[in-house]
């Protein structure tokens, strides 16, 4: 009887040997989502996932009322209130320009931002390299602007913001770095 007590308390033990040695070899053997391979459509999937959170704008960091006396500066400006987004009145003493955003551009004020890549091709990726623990590559793609507003398409605005003009041209290229993770690729932080 005392055998028969010993066996049954060894099978748990053996069996949680097991499951432990199993999970073991599965991590160490680079089991992994499909979706964690450096393939294009995995690529292309990572990429378009991280520009739906991340919209391409034209001002990042300005804040309003906005004051300047450059005049690039004041010549891009100048395009936001010809597209009636900006409100502008001069300081003359000082040379200065000072803008505020219209009704119709507080929907878009302060960042002004025009829209998120879509991925139409992958070109060419660098090879696998080690980083902080990851495996990552710079990949190159092609892309268009979805979701792009009105104002944004206007030649005055085109004009004045040259990055906008080649990015919402329909075939812009780009270069981003991706890092892998077991359960897929992700632009790291």
């Amino acid at each position: 009887m005392n055998r028969a007590r010993r066996m049954s308390h060894a099978k748990p033990f053996h069996i949680a040997i097991t499951c432990a040695l199993l999970c073991t070899i599965f991590v160490t053997s680079g089991c992994t989502s499909p979706k964690a391979k450096p393939t294009p459509a995995n690529f292309t999937l990572a990429i378009n996932k991280y520009f739906l959170e991340h919209t391409d704008c034209l001002l990042p960091n300005t804040r309003f009322p906005f004051e300047t006396t450059d005049k690039a500066k004041t010549k891009q400006m100048d395009s936001l209130v010809k597209a009636l987004l900006l409100d502008k009145s001069e300081e003359m003493s000082i040379h200065a320009s000072r803008y505020t955003a219209t009704p119709t551009g507080a929907r878009f004020a302060p960042k002004f931002c025009y829209g998120h890549r879509e991925v139409t091709s992958i070109e060419g990726s660098s090879p696998l390299a080690p980083v902080n623990g990851f495996n990552q590559t710079t990949v190159t793609y092609h892309y268009e602007m979805k979701e792009v507003p009105v104002w944004a398409k206007t030649a005055s605005v085109l004009a004045a913001f040259p990055e906008m003009a080649a990015a919402t041209s329909g075939d812009a290229t780009a270069k981003v770095t991706l890092a892998q993770t077991a359960v897929g690729w992700q632009v790291p932080d």
